[in-house]
């Protein structure tokens, strides 16, 4: 068996792995490979449960997410499966743990007055800048899904929109040197490819200009060129502080969506369709936390079921 050092096999892994994958997820495995499993193990032949375990500690006392911390061991398994495929590794099965935490954060939303602030300024001061932000708010679009919309991707006949296309910019490693690309690919997962209805207030913001805009065109900027998701969120920023509504970040515009049509009663599998999840569960766990009321009402109708 010829045993290799991990930054040998992370190099051949990225290289194998560059040809079945989309750019921007090249680019992040890359940097992960970069920033955090090169200078940990880099000259590793093989790594035990303890390294391993010591490794994601040590991360977490850092400051990094347990996900981001997640994400890097799910890149190093792959490049350690790849080892082992190849005959340049032995097998080594971890059990990782995680610090439990006893509060989960809450997710930030606008409140339903906010969101009604927004919708109603937009009304009145109208831009296509401003649109962008509308949209987002009556379809839950992500950032580089809206800066990447259209206006060929809006049906008047059907009264959608879809998505078929995401904007983002990514780190390119070329040797010792990194630089950023703007790309245009397909959505995050196949269930992000998705046609959304738009509500009649949306419509009626958007039928008048159809009469008149080039179908090549972006929505937000009206021309044949897109806004990156960056510039696009420092003008989010900068509205919602003219309209004093407290920092939210723009992916909260999404969340505020899907809140709403939670608490509109919209049933759950819609409301996981609409916003392209893989599967319904990731919504339930993002969004669905019953109230106080809406317990005792379970209660209350379990107990009358018995009587």
């Amino acid at each position: 068996m010829e045993y290799k050092p991990i930054k040998d096999i992370a190099v051949a892994w990225l290289a194998d792995k560059r040809q079945y994958v989309k750019a921007s997820t090249y680019a992040a495995y890359a940097l992960i490979v970069k920033n955090h499993i090169l200078p940990s193990f880099g000259c590793a032949i093989g790594l035990s449960e303890s390294t391993v375990q010591e490794f994601v500690l040590s991360k977490l006392e850092e400051g990094l997410s347990v996900k981001s911390t997640k994400d890097i061991l799910i890149v190093l398994k792959m490049v350690m499966k790849f080892g082992v495929k190849n005959g340049w590794l032995d097998y080594a099965e971890w059990d990782i743990k995680y610090p439990t935490t006893a509060i989960t954060p809450d997710i930030e939303v606008l409140t339903v007055a906010n969101h009604k602030k927004i919708l109603d300024y937009i009304r009145d001061n109208f831009t296509f800048r401003n649109l962008g932000i509308f949209v987002c708010l009556s379809t839950g679009l992500r950032i580089g899904e809206v800066c990447a919309l259209k206006w060929s991707d809006i049906s008047l006949d059907k009264g959608t929109l879809t998505v078929q296309r995401t904007i983002e910019r990514i780190y390119i490693i070329d040797g010792d040197n990194t630089h950023t690309e703007l790309v245009i690919n397909t959505p995050k997962t196949t269930n992000s490819c998705r046609e959304i209805p738009l509500s009649r207030d949306a419509l009626a913001l958007i039928r008048p200009l159809m009469k008149v805009v080039n179908p090549d065109y972006y929505v937000i900027t009206n021309e044949p060129s897109p806004t990156e998701p960056r510039t696009y969120r420092n003008y989010y920023k900068r509205l919602m502080a003219q309209l004093g509504i407290p920092p939210l970040k723009f992916h909260g515009l999404r969340h505020s969506f899907a809140t709403r049509c939670i608490e509109s009663n919209c049933d759950y599998k819609t409301v996981s369709v609409l916003l392209g999840h893989s599967n319904i569960s990731t919504t339930l766990d993002l969004y669905v936390h019953p109230n106080m009321e809406q317990k005792k009402r379970c209660i209350e109708r379990m107990a009358k079921s018995m009587r």
